[in-house]
C-alpha cells in the first residue's frame, strides 16, 4: 500500500490518530481505515500507547507495520505509566532501531482510569516534561506534546498549565497537539496565551469526529472538555438514526475545521477512533482528495506505453 497523490490544494494538512488493535477483528478494522485514509498523504500517523505490556507490544506491532507496508510516516506514543525510566529508554531505542523518528510523549492516564490521581513510578520518567528531556537524550527525534485548551484537569490554573508545556517545549518538543475540543475561542485564547509566555511551536487543533454523542459527552466529562448546548442540540433525537447522525457530525466537524482555517490555522489532528468512513467524509468536504492505491503506477504505465 502506498501514498500515490501530490499535496492537496486546500491549504489544510492532516494527520491522522490510531489505536492498536485487541483482537484480530479490531486489526482488520484498523487495517482498513489506514488503507481508507492514507491517500490523503497524512503529515503523520500516530498510534496510542496504554499501560501494560501487551498493549505496548501491540503499539510496536502496529508502527512496524506501518513501516514495512505503507509510505505513512509513524509517530509512536510514548507515556510515563508503569515503567522505569531504563524501559522506556529500552522501548524509545527499540523504536529508533525499526525507523521511528517521530514520538508523542504523554505522562499518561493514571492506571485506575481517567480523572484518578496519577502516581508516578520513583524509578521513572515523573511527567511529560521529564520524557521529552529523556528522549532528546537518545536521539534527535521530532517530538509532539500534549496541550491543553481548557487546562488539563489537575492543573490548578491557566498559568500552570502553559508553564508546564513552556518546559517541554524548552526540553526539545517540536509540535503541541491539543486535547479536543468544539469551541474554537477557547483554542484560539489558548493559542495566544502559549504565544505571550514564549511558545513559538506549532500548536495543532484535535479534532474529534463525534460517532456517538452520548460517548463524547461522557469521555469530554472525564478529560475537562466542555461541550456547548448547542452542539448538544445537533444531535437530539438522533441516537437511533445513525445516518443522520453521521451526516451532522460531517458538516459539524467540517464547520469547525474551515473557521479555523479562516483564523489563520493549516494543521489539524483527527482522532479517528480506528474509523474511517466519518473522516474520510470530512476531509473531502474541506478540499483534500487522493486517488485510490495503484493509480498512480497505473497512470505511470500507462503514460510509458503511450511514450
Amino acid at each position: 500500500m502506498s501514498q500515490t497523490t501530490g499535496p492537496s490544494n486546500s491549504g489544510i494538512d492532516v494527520s491522522f490518530e490510531f489505536f492498536p488493535p485487541k483482537t484480530e477483528k479490531m486489526e482488520q478494522n484498523l487495517w482498513r481505515s489506514i488503507e481508507r485514509l492514507a491517500p490523503l498523504q497524512p503529515k503523520f500517523v500516530s498510534v496510542t500507547y496504554g499501560a501494560g505490556g501487551s498493549t505496548r507490544e501491540r503499539t510496536h506491532q502496529t508502527i512496524a507495520r506501518i513501516l514495512k507496508e505503507t509510505d505513512l510516516v509513524p509517530a509512536a506514543h510514548l507515556t510515563c505509566v508503569d515503567a522505569s525510566r531504563e524501559e522506556v529508554d529500552e522501548v524509545v531505542r527499540q523504536y529508533r532501531d525499526t525507523g521511528v523518528k517521530h514520538f508523542v510523549a504523554l505522562r499518561g492516564d493514571s492506571q485506575s482510569g481517567v480523572g484518578e490521581a496519577y502516581i508516578p513510578r520513583a524509578d521513572g520518567y515523573r511527567n511529560a516534561v521529564e520524557l521529552v528531556a529523556g528522549l532528546k537524550a537518545i536521539d534527535d527525534f521530532e517530538i509532539s506534546v500534549a496541550a491543553y485548551p481548557e487546562k488539563h484537569p489537575e492543573s490548578s490554573d491557566f498559568a500552570t498549565d502553559i508553564d508546564l508545556l513552556k518546559r517541554k517545549v524548552d526540553n526539545g518538543a517540536t509540535r503541541a497537539i491539543t486535547q479536543f475540543f468544539f469551541e474554537n475561542d477557547v483554542f484560539e485564547r489558548y493559542v495566544e496565551r502559549a504565544r505571550r509566555a514564549g511558545i513559538y511551536i506549532p500548536i495543532v487543533p484535535g479534532i474529534a469526529p463525534i460517532h456517538d454523542f452520548t460517548k463524547i459527552a461522557r469521555f469530554a466529562g472525564a478529560c475537562g472538555a466542555s461541550i456547548p448546548s448547542w452542539m448538544a442540540e445537533r444531535f437530539e433525537g438522533l441516537e437511533e438514526d445513525e445516518m443522520t447522525r453521521s451526516h451532522v457530525a460531517a458538516a459539524l466537524c467540517a464547520e469547525q475545521v474551515l473557521d479555523l482555517k479562516q483564523r489563520g490555522f493549516s494543521d489539524f489532528h483527527f482522532y479517528t477512533m480506528n474509523r474511517a468512513d466519518l473522516v474520510y467524509s470530512i476531509c473531502h468536504i474541506l478540499g483534500l482528495r487522493g486517488r485510490k492505491p495503484g493509480a498512480a503506477d497505473a497512470e505511470a504505465e500507462s503514460s510509458a506505453a503511450a511514450a
